[in-house]
């Protein structure tokens, strides 16, 4: 299992994929598989852990240097764990390390990739470029359906420890917008769906890149009155008390959110989520009992208005059944085998064809002349 390099696993805060991963490798091995994790910071799982990196690059998020130099030093390490060891497969989380693929093939092993962002544009042209060099797995339908001549070996969705997340049925006056301060995740349109249904907002996320606090100043700030908050970027223990206290989580995305962790993080807790049509929202959210879908931004403060009165046991049972860490083992234990097996009967079919007797003019018995 190959993680990025920026943040622990599981996070001490801000780190949506490191989040998945955490619970998809404790999964995995309660359900009796062995998992040798390589990424950078603490252990914090029950896999074998293995530091590539002396310390995390949060700093360096973004930076193009660290992804390629991480993919570097994970074939190394990897290599050296397969020697040792012996490994089956590498799934693996990061951009740049799917390009290790044809390297691991030859060390005998498929690798599968998790495909956490968006299929468009560039990302489409990069995917499409690895070919079938790589399995990839989508985290929607939704997403999948953008792209569907990608070489996709499933679709599984995220999930959580339910175990992990508190609930709370009584409810704080407060909608909450935990997110990246960005355009495509609109804070500023949680501000004034907020304002019109007569409610504060708490707003908590990662502003720390140039161009979120470009945003910030130019479209948040403006808007902010004295009963807004502007948290800061929450740790696990505070986005967990954010969350369950809160009347709601806004979500009014503008872009093809491809699944979008914080609405199961937000409903496990019994709050329901308000949000914009987009990506995967119809998929994650049950329109009229966990929450609200709108398909106008005007839409937002009536429905603010109307999940004050959901319940909020039907927001964690929704999660439970549909998003609980069980199935994100059994997802990609399913994903796994249909690629070992895949690998195995093509190395075979590949070992079959060389060791058939050859003729006098060096061509296998059989072949077409």
């Amino acid at each position: 299992m190959v993680v990025p390099p920026y943040f622990d696993v599981p996070p001490k805060a801000y780190g949506g994929v490191e989040a998945v991963v955490a619970d998809l490798v404790d999964a995995l091995i309660d359900r009796g598989h062995e998992v040798v994790l390589f990424g950078a910071g603490e252990p914090g799982t029950k896999a074998r852990f293995v530091p590539v990196w002396d310390e995390i690059q949060a700093d360096r998020l973004g930076d193009p240097f660290p992804e390629v130099v991480h993919a570097l030093k994970i074939r190394c390490a990897l290599e050296r764990a397969v020697a040792a060891a012996g490994v089956d497969l590498v799934h693996d989380h990061t951009f740049a390390g799917p390009l290790n693929a044809p390297f691991y093939r030859g060390l005998g092993l498929p690798t599968v990739v998790t495909v956490h962002g968006p299929v468009d544009g560039d990302p489409y042209v990069y995917y499409r470029a690895l070919g079938s060099d790589v399995s990839l797995v989508a985290i929607s339908d939704r997403q999948r359906a953008l792209a569907p001549d990608l070489n996709w070996a499933g679709r599984v969705h995220n999930a959580l420890r339910i175990g992990d997340w508190p609930f709370r049925a009584d409810k704080s006056d407060y909608a909450l917008f935990l997110g990246r301060f960005t355009e495509d995740k609109a804070p500023h349109l949680a501000l004034e769906a907020a304002h019109a249904a007569g409610i504060p907002l708490v707003l908590a996320g990662k502003c720390n890149e140039p161009a979120e606090k470009a945003y910030f100043e130019k479209a948040v700030r403006p808007l902010l009155t004295e009963r807004d908050q502007v948290f800061g970027m929450a740790d696990a223990a505070a986005k967990r008390k954010l969350l369950s206290e809160a009347a709601c989580l806004l979500f009014p995305v503008q872009w093809e959110e491809p699944f979008g962790m914080v609405m199961i993080e937000a409903m496990v807790c019994g709050t329901p989520v308000v949000a914009l049509r987009g990506g995967a929202v119809a998929e994650v959210v049950m329109d009229g009992v966990t929450g609200r879908i709108c398909d106008d931004p005007a839409e937002l403060p009536i429905a603010v208005k109307e999940v004050r009165d959901y319940d909020p046991e039907a927001c964690r049972a929704h999660v439970v059944s549909h998003f609980g860490e069980d199935t994100l083992g059994r997802g990609y234990e399913r994903v796994y085998r249909d690629v070992l097996w895949a690998h195995r009967a093509t190395r075979v079919s590949r070992v079959s064809i060389r060791s058939r007797p050859l003729g006098a003019a060096g061509a296998a018995v059989g072949d077409p002349a």
